[in-house]
């Protein structure tokens, strides 16, 4: 009888290890899946096409030491403008919805501003009357809140900011509007070997703030507008201060300036979502060797934005005319794109 207990325990025994034994594999087993499901598809949010497809194709074939189109590690350069490609730009771009908050945030300081336009509208949240004032009222909000302070004080207010304020029609943070299979692509890039840069109309300290977290750009590969700034030593430290001067405008002609005042090359892979881009693409797709142009078509008026032709942010009219000319690939928002949001279900 002790015997037979002594069986039966052992068995029990045994049961357990090999249970415990199989759920281990299984488990295993999962992760293994789940790793060689990335490996074998690094752009998931992306559906199966076309778009998809020319992509892994032109990386694939400029990344063969045996092909003809095998691009060296040291050019392969990545530039991508930020607003509508890389993150949502509606229904105003996020910066300039960061310096109207700013307004009322420094509004205490300047009393003047309940009476002075256009200060005052912005105050009373009367848009229509900041719009009418056209660029020039435009540029006083910004040098407002872009200016008079150190490089170090505008960085950590941006950062705030980023963390706080939310969208008015998806009521997330402005830094979860990012795009999802962007994202994803910026990253397959990189595992390549390529460099990305930002290349943007967008002030450069605004974007530099948050574009390392959000894209894994770190702040020397951003290109954007700039001001000019002054330096000051004040009690023995050494700052920097920005002032209410225009440096350089990183939009339209002015982007392939600043990717060879930048970076010193001609991008080999560059995506736009804009006609403030077609420069910057044209710039990349006539130079010799392998290129690659993509532009982001907003078509998706439920998860997003539908706009081109006729928007008033993120025109897209030559870009769309001359795509064929130039065989730059035309992303199809709501056709290509399984989720555009990380957020979404």
């Amino acid at each position: 009888m002790k015997q037979q207990y002594k069986y039966r325990i052992l068995l029990l025994v045994l049961m357990t290890i090999f249970t415990f034994s199989c759920t281990q594999s299984t488990t295993k087993n999962e992760i293994a899946k789940q790793e060689t499901e990335v490996k074998n598809d690094p752009l998931p949010s992306w559906n199966e096409g076309s778009s998809k497809k020319a992509m892994i194709d032109f990386v694939t074939k400029t990344t063969n030491e045996e092909g003809a189109d095998f691009v060296p590690v040291a050019d392969r350069i990545a530039c991508f403008d930020n607003d509508g490609t890389l993150w949502s730009e509606q229904p105003m771009y996020f910066q300039m919805a960061f310096a109207l908050d700013q307004i009322k945030v420094l509004a205490p300081q300047h009393l003047e501003w309940k009476t002075k336009q256009p200060f005052k509208a912005v105050l009373e949240g009367d848009m229509k009357t900041i719009m009418a004032g056209g660029e020039k009222s435009l540029a006083e909000l910004m040098m407002a809140t872009h200016a008079g302070m150190t490089t170090e004080a505008f960085d950590a207010s941006v950062k705030q900011w980023i963390k706080t304020a939310i969208h008015p029609k998806t009521g997330k943070h402005y830094n979860e509007m990012t795009f999802l299979p962007m994202v994803e692509l910026l990253n397959y890039l990189r595992s390549n070997g390529y460099k990305t840069f930002i290349v943007s109309g967008g002030g450069i300290d605004f974007m530099r703030a948050w574009a390392e977290d959000a894209y894994g750009i770190p702040p020397y590969q951003v290109i954007g507008s700039s001001g000019e700034y002054e330096y000051e030593v004040k009690e023995g430290k050494g700052e920097l201060m920005k002032i209410a001067e225009l440096n350089f405008n990183d939009d339209k002609e002015g982007k392939p300036v600043g990717i060879i005042r930048n970076i010193g090359k001609r991008p080999v892979f560059t995506v736009g979502n804009s006609d403030g881009d077609y420069a910057m693409m044209q710039y990349t797709s006539t130079g010799t060797g392998p290129r690659f142009g993509m532009i982001i078509h907003h078509t998706d008026s439920i998860r997003e934005v539908a706009y081109d032709r006729d928007s008033p942010i993120g025109k897209l009219n030559k870009g769309l005319d001359d795509a064929t000319k130039y065989n730059w690939l035309i992303v199809d928002m709501k056709k290509d794109w399984k989720k555009i949001y990380s957020f979404e279900k």
